[in-house]
């Protein structure tokens, strides 16, 4: 279990973005994490990780994450986090000698299906292979917990839709994905959980079944929970066109 108690983490100069944010996750959990752009996805899945410094608590089944467990958590980052210089096969080898639960036979379907080559640098591949190079890297580690910020990018409809059907194929019961993206309906029927973010806030925490049974889509969920504004366009435009007309 993956549990975060009232994690703080403030930048120099900025305001918090990340406020007393407590959040459990359980194993075979697949969570989406959504917000707008600046609600504190990206950091709280780097306090997670070790990456950055915080106030509060995150423990892994109750121990503190470090070194001695750090490989239980793997990241795919829209930064990346692999070697440009290396080959896809240069990497596996590095890895498995590294994490001794490498799902090697895992790393292999997947450059399959993506048709990613084995033999050329990855420095060589277009954003979009990147991409799904760095998410082969972190489903590959062995990891219990997988984190994913931004995954998808670079990466058309059709290769998205058809990776979420094989991920939710291939994952083992105690493997659990912490999704960070702004695709939220491609994620609606692939994720268990949404957990919602805003201003360093936890605003919402809901499971998708909850969800289907009050007949609610996730769309809905996130603007009832933002309390969004159907109107905010049209008086925009209105206010818009108003000053044009009046400059004319």
């Amino acid at each position: 279990m993956l549990e975060l108690k009232q994690v703080r983490k403030k930048y120099m100069g900025s305001t918090l973005a990340l406020d007393d944010v407590s959040l459990t996750i359980c194993p075979g959990e697949i969570v989406g994490l959504f917000g707008e752009n600046g609600a504190g996805k990206t950091t709280l899945l780097k306090c997670v990780l070790g990456l950055i410094p915080f106030q509060g608590e995150i423990t892994l089944d109750g121990a503190p994450v470090s070194r001695t467990n750090i490989a239980r958590l793997s990241f795919a980052t829209c930064e990346h986090s692999f070697f440009p210089n290396l080959t896809a096969g240069e990497h596996k080898r590095f890895l498995m000698g590294q994490f001794p639960t490498f799902r090697e036979k895992r790393f292999h379907a997947l450059l399959d299906f993506f048709e990613l080559p084995a033999h050329k640098a990855i420095r060589s591949f277009s954003t979009g292979q990147k991409n799904q190079f760095e998410v082969i890297l972190a489903l590959s580690q062995g990891a219990d917990y997988i984190l994913m910020d931004e995954p998808f990018a670079g990466n058309d409809i059709f290769n998205r839709e058809d990776f979420y059907k094989v991920l939710l194929g291939i994952l083992e019961p105690n493997e659990t994905i912490l999704l960070s993206t702004h695709l939220l309906e491609e994620v609606q029927h692939f994720i268990s959980r949404a957990v919602l973010l805003r201003k360093g806030q936890l605003v919402g925490n809901a499971s998708t079944l909850d969800l289907e049974e009050q007949g609610k889509g996730l769309m809905d969920y996130v603007k009832e929970t933002y309390h969004y504004r159907a109107d905010r366009v049209s008086k925009a435009l209105d206010e818009l066109t108003g000053k044009e007309e009046g400059s004319s």
